[in-house]
């Protein structure tokens, strides 16, 4: 990982520079290697004569300019920084290099189309890759204003920031060749600059005075549902509009899904990338959509805060993205369809977050990021969820109106320009006539989960004599906060198991007493932090788990059945309940679960808790058990409905024997028909891939079913098919391409998922010590998306054992790894130590059956 650009670099470099304006110029008709970049920059010093440097990695720089002056590329160069000296206070600076194209989803990347060979360029900066494109002062806080000039072959879109004041002129004496060029931005950030260029299908709209363009690639375009795309984006602009108080502020609008991206989508100012998996080629659920979605609004909410108003320094990552995370799904639940779009959140980002802050490697949401490697794996679960869930319960301690009250200050305040998280506490308490300093101190600025748990006393009757909620912290993180949460009493009933009666209080201290449900009845569930309130980890009395067990079905409202199956996974996880019993409950439960998006994370839990958290003796057993169940409820599901195609890809993952291979097989083949059930292209490779990982099918298969999708999609699913054949030999060809460094960032990370596929890790085991001696080496050398894949997936997590964790605790004394490094070794150890202490319990519970 080259360009580590520190906090304190960045700090002086900003305290001496003011940078006006960059004029970029790019030929892409050079080759398939390399482009020309021209960069001129127009900046101020406030101290002349002083020193500093700016960022470039290119193959070649041909020549650098200051002022007038000549510098030598060799001396000054070093092939991610050049040094400037003897700066003035006004100067101009000039470099002409030949840069790279990236196959890493980083830079500019470039893409080549397998249906029609077309090739396709889009960018990906953040956090600091700009400076792959051209050179630039690569920091968030030196913003400037941005021209581009484009060369391109004629047949290409071309897209940046800003719309264009001159599309394809005449490049004279060149008919393979056209001129683009779009004019000045506002001051913007380099991270969010942007091009992307291509034979891209466009399809444009319009929506209060907003011209709108989504682009795909062209053997895309019959699959792209541009209308629904339009909509979202329609209902978001009004959404925002109104909330934040201010227009939409850099003019048009362009989302572009592009191939081979490492990440979701990116929030480039006017010209939003996303990962072309959202333009949907077989048949997805609803839930599909509503991510979709949420990411479309998540991006949405950048262009104000993070582009209009950008953090200082990385430090404050969170509140950008913990700011985009809460808007979305704020905006989904008010302006959209998917009115229970907080279910959602709960089930999902929010499990998300609390796996993330019981790692060893938690951190306070608003972290600590000394350089660019450290921001690098903070875009975690802390960083967008749980930030997201804390400001949930900040809106609802200072009021929804008086939170986007202070919001809209803070933009007229800051617009164009940087700021740090006391600028916006600072308007956020004028709004609301609160101190949040105690607020940010306990939730922004510590570590860790809270857990709370009920405990009462009843009389002869049942009725509570006594109530009280009570709050736990781990030992490590030893801080008890204020929460605003509320407590749901529910029975059983007829019409199924719905609330009596809800008391919302403020909880602080280690014991808080409810007062307020003295005299009530016992119910048959008792829920701590119904409506999904405040952020916290939930137990639940023996009760009311027997209830959930039981019936959890019957649960007529969605959150409260999301709570409660969220309160039993993380018991799971704790090792506080047996996973054989938390895969009986889903197997039990998920019949009476209508929310295609619960059960599709249920379904997904369970396969984890049989994979990582049952006794190994007793999994195949729980695998049995959950695919007969979906099994059945495949074949009963409504024709055609979302549900019927959750329980089809459920049983694919859950099946393991002979016989439900068997169905798996006749279904690719077409020899069994589901009613309703369309075996379309991807679930065509999701079956395939469960029938090589068990062994039941091979290259010939993944050939011919290659040969049938000979497309992007289709060879990463090859790529990782092959990788998860379960033979030595596939294991050393997999590894063998992993470590050569020839394969495109997409291919690359599905080779490394099928090469480290959960059922195989006896074939795995000879890589444990390759791993660790190629570790350093590709920490070192590899870009940070590759070193940071490489260290991740193929971690020996699947190998349950001791050993495991003896073997990462020699390397990291023997190598003292980088910080990242350290934190992606201990995040998987960490993991290894949870699924040990798990697998005793369960096996504890099956010797006690």
């Amino acid at each position: 990982m080259a360009g580590n650009l520190t906090r304190d670099e960045a700090r002086e470099r900003a305290r001496l520079l003011d940078v006006a304006s960059y004029d970029v110029e790019l030929d892409l008709t050079t080759g398939d290697a390399t482009f020309t970049s021209t960069t001129a920059i127009r900046f101020d010093c406030s101290e002349p004569g002083a020193s500093t440097f700016v960022d470039l990695v290119a193959p070649e720089v041909e020549s650098v300019e200051l002022n007038g002056r000549s510098l030598d590329p060799a001396r000054v160069f070093d092939g991610g920084r050049i040094a400037l000296e003897g700066l003035e206070a006004q100067n101009e600076l000039k470099v002409v290099a030949r840069a790279a194209y990236m196959r890493t989803g980083e830079g500019l990347h470039r893409f080549v189309d397998p249906v029609d060979g077309k090739v396709y360029l889009y960018t990906q900066f953040e956090t600091s890759d700009a400076h792959r494109m051209y050179t630039c002062f690569d920091q968030p806080d030196l913003k400037a204003r941005f021209t581009l000039s484009v060369t391109a072959p004629p047949d290409f879109e071309v897209v940046s920031n800003s719309a264009p004041d001159t599309e394809r002129a005449p490049v004279e004496g060149r008919d393979d060749a056209v001129r683009w060029h779009f004019p000045a931005t506002e001051p913007i950030s380099t991270y969010i600059t942007a091009l992307i260029a291509g034979p891209y299908h466009v399809e444009r709209d319009s929506h209060d005075g907003i011209p709108l363009g989504v682009f795909c690639r062209a053997s895309l375009a019959e699959h792209l549902d541009a209308d629904a795309i339009f909509e979202v984006t329609k209902q978001g602009f009004d959404f925002y509009h109104r909330v934040f108080g201010m227009r939409y502020p850099f003019g048009k609008y362009d989302q572009l899904f592009v191939p081979e991206f490492n990440a979701g989508a990116m929030e480039n100012a006017g010209a939003v990338t996303f990962l072309e998996d959202y333009v949907f080629r077989s048949r997805v659920t609803d839930a599909r959509y509503e991510r979709r979605a949420e990411t479309i609004l998540h991006e949405m909410a950048h262009m104000w805060f993070g582009d209009l108003v950008t953090m200082r320094w990385w430090d404050d990552l969170w509140l950008n993205e913990s700011f985009a995370t809460y808007s979305s799904v704020h905006c989904q639940a008010e302006a959209t369809k998917w009115t229970d779009a907080w279910t959602t959140f709960a089930n999902v980002e929010k499990a998300w977050a609390l796996r993330q802050d019981q790692l060893p490697s938690t951190h306070p949401i608003a972290a600590d990021i000394p350089d660019m490697q450290a921001v690098e794996v903070n875009f975690d679960g802390i960083t967008y969820a749980k930030g997201a869930s804390v400001l949930k319960q900040l809106v609802a301690y200072v009021g929804v109106d008086a939170f986007f009250a202070g919001v809209r200050e803070y933009f007229k305040e800051h617009a164009y320009g940087n700021t740090e998280l006391s600028d916006l506490l600072r308007q956020l308490e004028r709004a609301s006539g609160r101190d949040l300093s105690d607020w940010s101190r306990q939730w922004l600025e510590t570590a860790g989960v809270n857990t709370m748990r009920p405990e009462f006393a009843t009389d002869d009757e049942d009725r509570f004599t006594s109530f009280a909620v009570l709050q736990e912290a781990a030992e490590d993180y030893p801080t008890l906060r204020d929460h605003r949460l509320a407590v749901g009493l529910y029975d059983r009933t007829d019409a199924g198991i719905v609330r009596r009666r809800r008391v919302e209080l403020d909880v602080s201290g280690a014991r808080t007493e409810v007062p307020d449900l003295v005299g009530e009845k016992r119910p048959d569930l008792v829920l701590i932090n119904d409506d999904d309130l405040t952020f916290t980890k939930v137990r639940l009395d023996d009760r009311s788990l027997r209830t959930v067990v039981e019936g959890v079905g019957e649960i007529t409202g969605s959150l409260p059945r999301a709570l409660c199956f969220s309160a039993a996974w993380d018991m799971t996880r704790d090792a506080e309940m047996a996973a054989r019993d938390y895969v009986r409950l889903v197997e039990s439960g998920i019949g009476g679960v209508n929310d295609v998006s619960v059960a599709q994370m249920l379904l997904r839990q369970a396969v984890s808790a049989l994979v990582n958290y049952a006794d190994p003796e007793w999994a195949p057993t729980g695998f049995e058990l959950l695919a007969d169940r979906l099994r059945d409820l495949l074949t009963a599901a409504e024709p055609g409905s979302d549900l019927q195609l959750v329980y089809a890809h459920g049983f694919a993952d859950a099946a393991i024997s002979d016989a439900h291979l068997s169905l798996l097989q006749g279904l690719l083949d077409g020899a069994l028909e589901v009613e309703g059930l369309t075996v379309d292209t991807d679930l065509r490779w999701t079956l395939l891939r469960r029938l090589v990982a068990r062994g039941k099918a091979g290259e010939e298969e993944i050939t011919t079913e290659l040969a049938a999708d000979n497309t992007a999609t289709g060879q990463r699913h090859a790529a990782g098919c092959r990788a998860a054949i379960p033979t030595s030999e596939a294991k050393a060809a997999a590894w063998d391409r992993i470590t050569s460094g020839d394969m495109a960032n997409a291919e690359f990370r599905a080779t490394l998922l099928g090469f480290t596929e959960p059922s195989q890790a006896e074939l795995f085991r000879p890589y444990v010590e390759p791993y660790f001696a190629r570790l350093n080496e590709a920490w070192e050398k590899w870009t940070k998306e590759f070193a940071q894949s490489f260290a991740e997936i193929a971690y020996p997590r699947h190998l349950v054992e001791e050993q495991t964790l003896r073997r990462t605790d020699a390397y990291i004394e023997a190598q003292s790894p980088a910080p990242a490094l350290h934190r992606l070794l201990i995040e998987g150890r960490a993991t290894v130590e949870r699924a040990l202490r798990a697998r005793r319990r369960d096996a504890e519970a099956g010797a006690a059956e």
